[in-house]
């Protein structure tokens, strides 16, 4: 025991020697033991290093250390006591001399020390001699643990062809042994299995690359390490774990075509973008590595398209143009490959990609004739006679044989009327004349078909243009109405005109106005060109008579500009008009009617007064009629907008008392109600439709209608008797008016629309008869 670990000891001793009341109660009692006291100062435990080693299996007890006072004399009279942690379990104490000893096993990993208290006692007495001390005894370590890998089995990727060096994992073991005492737990890492491609760091675990590796010749690695304790000295224990470390995958392999050349063969008749076969490069890496894209090098790229299958990396051969056997019966292809993500790294390792060629054989088909033009454009004038020759279309078999070709025109039946086509040798010839005005262009379309099969057929369209010819000589643009004053004076303008072709001019059309040679002698009109396609026409003279010449006939003469140029005599009938300056066209019209009749004046002025009497007499007998039965237009009018249930509805009321004039009444004859139902009525406007007086009128009415089958439908007069405020219109019905039907004015019945025009006008004329 050192120094200071003493000087403690005592220092402990003092405080509890001061602190005891034992101690006090004594010096207080006996003199004798204040000598005791004083000396107790003095004294102390004498200590030794108290150690037991863990696991130490025995017998005999095992001897620990010594417990000692200072005022043991040897002579027996001091006893010794041990309490504390495993005191008399584990740990004894020879109560004559302070020694301790351990009677079992104990282990460090599971308590690493025990804290025990020591007391000396005066046997004679019983009296402490020595004050209760507490110390430790430390259970020492021993290599009795086996290092562990917790995190094992171990899992690394490492990219392939790393450098050396690289690290790849860390494996970390433990030790339950102390790694503060001695070197049971000091752990040294070792490579078992895995050289000379790894190695391992001895103090930190770390797995390293110890040569580059290549994938594709092996992709995992199973590496062994071992962990041994004492620093790998004789007698220590070890533990090894697994790591398994794959080499993942490094683009560093280019594309390789498996062959230097292919063999293919499509048909002739294959369609654009028929597969003509398939292509593969081979690449030892995986994944996006070994993607790959195909390229066609030369001018077979015309014909003839690649593209890359993403699933199975495959190059997939298309037909981007037809091919035909009788000009081209082989194709020679040149295909490229490159990955389509390439490592810079591995660049210098040379080129990632490959090429090869593909030998396309084309196989003969029968095919269909092909016309030496898809689309033909022909010409032929309007007019020209039947059978005329419109073009001629050629189509030939492309195959060795050479089949005849029949054509035919399959574009509708009003095209075959005006065309025809000889079967043999294609020509187009016209059935009808052909009239540009009516259809300028005519489309159709060509059939050619081998005789020797019939199944293989073509098409081709044929435009044909119909040529305009100066047929139709020029004419008025519009049926012109032209008048003159009796006191026109001379040269005054009194009409313009222009006219119109239905030929198509090469050029813009162009018209020249003139009076004809039989209207030139003794003409009243003249006719100016104004160089522009119109004309006027102007007075020659002034003043004209009506009772003279009441029309005058102007032939106009209108020239075209067409190859040959045509022309046409147009006649403008010029009226003669009772005016001075302004033509009262009604005017004008209504005396040349009259004129054309031969009704002087006065006979016009009698037949209109005629027409006015006839007038009056038909107004007035609408007025009786209409005043004879104002009932029924009342009723009319109530049930004007009541709508059943259309034609199919049969169950509404019994229509047969509508379609007879003589009905049978069975029942009571129905009551004169007019004044009744005015009485009500006007009680029902100022009341609401919960009031006595208005479930009255409509139970009497229902009534009446139950008791009368026979009688038309006047029940419906009910449905409008209250109709509120909500109506725009008012009421339809003239029950409730306080007027007679003289008296009312109904003009506003013109503004309900169309739907109410005849019963509008109905009460107009009846008005206007009236006045």
């Amino acid at each position: 025991m050192n120094c200071s670990t003493l000087l403690c000891l005592m220092l402990t001793v003092v405080q509890l020697w001061l602190c005891s009341p034992t101690t006090h109660n004594h010096s207080a009692q006996n003199t004798d033991q204040s000598f005791t006291t004083v000396r107790r100062v003095k004294r102390a435990w004498i200590w030794e290093p108290l150690f037991v080693t863990e696991e130490q299996t025995s017998r005999m007890p095992v001897y620990v250390g010594q417990l000692k006072s200072d005022l043991d004399k040897h002579d027996g009279n001091l006893q010794y006591i041990l309490t504390g942690e495993g005191a008399g379990s584990i740990f004894i104490i020879d109560e004559y001399n302070g020694k301790i000893y351990a009677i079992q096993k104990v282990d460090r990993e599971e308590k690493p020390f025990y804290i025990l208290r020591a007391q000396a006692l005066n046997r004679n007495t019983r009296l402490p001699v020595e004050p209760e001390s507490e110390f430790i005894i430390k259970v020492r370590d021993i290599n009795d643990h086996e290092p562990q890998f917790l995190d094992g089995p171990y899992v690394a990727t490492v990219p392939e062809m790393s450098p050396e060096g690289t690290s790849v994992a860390q494996v970390t073991a433990t030790d339950g042994d102390d790694p503060s005492y001695g070197n049971s737990a000091r752990l040294i890492y070792s490579l078992i299995q895995g050289q000379p491609y790894f190695s391992v760091e001895p103090k930190t675990g770390v797995i390293r690359m110890a040569s580059q590796m290549d994938r594709e010749t092996k992709d995992q690695y199973l590496v062994i390490i071992q962990a041994k304790d004492m620093v790998g000295q004789a007698g220590a224990f070890s533990a090894t774990a697994t790591v398994t470390i794959n080499l993942s995958d490094m683009n560093d392999n280019p594309p390789k075509f498996e062959e230097r050349l292919y063999y293919l063969n499509v048909s002739e008749d294959a369609p654009v973008g028929t597969t003509v076969g398939k292509i593969m490069a081979e690449d030892s890496d995986i994944g996006e590595n070994a993607a790959m894209n195909y390229l066609i090098e030369g001018d077979s790229s015309d014909v003839f398209d690649i593209i890359t299958d993403n699933e199975t990396q495959e190059g997939i051969i298309l037909l981007k143009k037809r091919v035909d056997y009788e000009s081209k019966r082989r194709h020679s292809v040149s295909v490229k490959v490159v990955n389509r993500y390439i490592d810079d790294r591995f660049l210098k390792e040379g080129p990632f990609e490959d090429t090869t060629t593909v030998k396309i054989s084309v196989q003969d088909a029968d095919e269909p004739p092909v016309f030496n033009l898809q689309n033909y454009v022909m010409e032929i004038a309007e007019g020209v006679a039947n059978g005329s020759l419109v073009g001629v279309v050629s189509a030939r078999d492309p195959d060795n044989d050479d089949s005849p070709v029949r054509y035919s025109i399959v574009q509708g039946m009003h095209l075959k009327r005006l065309f025809s086509i000889n079967e043999q040798n294609g020509t187009i010839i016209t059935t009808e004349p052909l009239d540009r005005e009516i259809a300028s262009w005519h489309n159709i379309t060509v059939t050619a078909t081998e005789t020797r099969n019939p199944e293989k057929i073509s098409e081709a369209n044929v435009y044909i243009q119909v040529l305009d010819v100066n047929d139709h000589a020029p004419e008025f643009a519009k049926f012109y109405e032209t008048f003159v004053c009796e006191n026109a004076v001379s040269n005054q303008l009194i009409q313009s005109i222009s006219a119109v072709d239905k030929d198509d001019s090469e050029e813009s059309h162009h018209f020249y106005f003139s009076l004809a040679q039989e209207g030139t002698n003794n003409s009243r009109f003249t006719v100016k060109d104004n160089q522009d396609n119109t004309a006027g026409i102007f007075t020659a003279k002034s003043g004209f008579s009506r009772q003279e010449q009441f029309y005058f006939y102007l032939p106009i003469l209108i020239l075209d500009n067409g190859s040959p140029p045509l022309t046409s005599t147009n006649t403008l009938t010029v009226t003669v008009c009772d005016c001075n300056t302004e033509v009262n066209t009604f005017y004008c019209r209504y005396g040349a009617f009259m004129y054309s009749m031969g009704l002087s004046t006065e006979a016009l002025v009698a037949v209109l007064a005629c027409i006015l009497i006839l007038l009056a007499i038909r107004q007035q007998r609408k007025k009786s009629l209409f005043s004879e039965k104002v009932e029924e237009f009342r009723e009319n009018i109530v049930r004007y907008d009541d709508e059943g249930g259309g034609e199919e509805d049969t169950e509404a009321f019994d229509i047969s008392a509508l379609r007879t004039r003589t009905v049978m009444r069975t029942c009571k004859p129905r009551k004169n109600i007019t004044t009744e139902i005015h009485s009500l009525y006007r009680q029902s406007l100022q009341v609401g439709p919960d009031s006595a007086i208005f479930r009255q009128f409509i139970s009497e009415k229902l009534e009446e209608a139950n008791t009368d089958p026979s009688a038309p439908p006047y029940d419906s007069l009910q449905r409008y008797v209250f109709e509120g405020t909500g109506s725009l219109a008012g009421s339809l019905s003239s029950l409730g008016s306080d007027m007679s039907d003289v008296d009312q004015n109904y003009d506003y019945l013109s503004d309900w629309g169309p739907h109410f025009k005849q019963l509008a006008g109905m009460y107009a004329s009846h008005r206007s008869a009236r006045d």
